[in-house]
């Protein structure tokens, strides 16, 4: 089928909490600025390490009760939704019917945070059920996310929590272009969310694993592509998008971010945890090719670099195999080194960080990187400043996680 405006995706919202932003203007400048949004932090029985924290304020959109019985990832994912909605011009049940709006957010893991935090507390009286929360179940469902904005929006379409590891964020995205062109929905709230630093369980695993970074600064710690690289920062975070089909917003005059024009999704099927080049790569050569585009079209390439030295290294070899040394104007970045892994929200924060160069003109940098490890030499790897580059026309999203799975995004300049 031909490319219509009847069946082009575009982005006409963007609402986002990062460690160091709770705005796209924010978020951007930061970037630009070389300001991390990492910090010291001490979890119960875990002790000191480092953190990015979020500090939006949850009762813009929601109630005091509504914050106390429901979770942190649903904070993030009510105030993000909110947010883009309002960016967008677009208010539930007035512009879009209730049923004709839906709710499709990545996540890595969820429940683990309340868990533990009520095991906790009944350990305190003997662990007599009498003290467990009824709200336990309504708190861990898998769906519980994105189904909390559903609930606090009265959206009554389809919802999804998408568990994807860490390439929910992207497939949060890509599920919402799908669920627009089936005409399940007219606009699809997508993107990703994570509250991975309220449990301990996370910080002690990749600590055993020997992938928690390390560093006598903060600012410091997450540093993909650095020889002296050791491992993951984890973050929460959240980033939503307003997705319309096109035809709807030139109808309704709407500001145009990017147009979302191709998007692939594959698994490794290898192993648990260490990434696969080869299957990365034909994940980015999928994407090319449904979005029609040639490696070279390609401006800039937001890595998925979370850190830990081989993953990175993978990666890189990943990115060589299809760029190689031809693409020229294609520039190559990082978004982890300024707010960490921000988990299931983390491929729709770091594309949000780079949707303004289509009107700028700028890549962010990678930061952090003070003696480039050779194996992750990449042609054109902006570090520690920003370049300017011209126009933008075409960004290319990676994200990879546990078991393999991949997914990656191309977002185009709407011309």
């Amino acid at each position: 089928m031909g490319k219509t405006e009847h069946n082009r995706v575009v982005i006409t919202g963007v609402g986002l909490t990062a460690p160091n932003g709770n705005s796209l203007s924010e978020f951007r400048q930061n970037l630009l600025d070389g300001v991390s949004g990492i910090q010291d932090y001490e979890i119960r029985y875990f002790g000191k390490t480092f953190a990015g924290l979020c500090n939006f304020d949850p009762l813009k959109h929601q109630s005091k009760k509504d914050v106390r019985i429901g979770t942190r990832a649903g904070s993030i994912g009510i105030y993000c939704a909110c947010e883009a909605l309002l960016d967008a011009g677009i208010a539930i049940g007035q512009d879009v019917a209730f049923d004709r709006a839906g709710v499709f957010l990545g996540i890595t893991e969820h429940g683990n945070v309340e868990t533990e935090n009520e095991i906790y507390e009944i350990s305190k009286f003997g662990y007599n059920t009498r003290y467990w929360s009824h709200y336990h179940n309504p708190r861990t469902v898998a769906n519980s996310p994105a189904g909390q904005v559903t609930v606090n929006l009265g959206i009554s379409g389809p919802h999804y929590t998408l568990g994807a590891a860490c390439a929910a964020g992207n497939l949060g995205c890509a599920t919402g272009v799908q669920q627009l062109l089936l005409d399940e929905v007219d606009v699809a709230l997508a993107g990703g969310v994570s509250e991975s630093p309220a449990t301990f369980g996370i910080f002690a695993a990749f600590k055993s694993q020997n992938a928690l970074a390390e560093n006598e600064d903060a600012t410091k710690a997450s540093r993909p592509f650095d020889k002296k690289r050791n491992g993951i920062v984890i973050s929460e975070g959240g980033a939503v998008y307003v997705l319309e089909r096109l035809d709807r917003a030139l109808a309704r005059g709407a500001k145009i971010y990017g147009e979302i024009t191709g998007y692939a999704y594959n698994s490794d099927a290898t192993d648990m945890v260490l990434p696969n080049a080869e299957r990365q790569a034909e994940c980015i050569r999928k994407a090319l090719s449904r979005s029609g585009l040639e490696p070279k079209d390609i401006d800039i390439v937001n890595t998925h670099a979370t850190g830990t030295p081989m993953g990175d290294i993978k990666e890189c070899v990943a990115i060589r195999s299809v760029f190689g040394d031809d693409c020229e104007h294609t520039y190559i970045n990082n978004t982890k080194s300024f707010i960490g892994h921000c988990m299931g929200a983390s491929a729709a924060l770091e594309l949000a960080g780079n949707l303004p160069s289509f009107q700028d003109g700028i890549v962010h940098p990678t930061i952090n990187v003070e003696e480039l490890d050779p194996e992750c030499a990449l042609r054109n790897l902006v570090l520690n400043k920003p370049v300017e580059v011209g126009n933008v026309r075409h960004i290319l999203n990676n994200s990879f996680g546990m078991y393999g799975i991949n997914c990656v995004l191309v977002v185009s300049k709407y011309e």
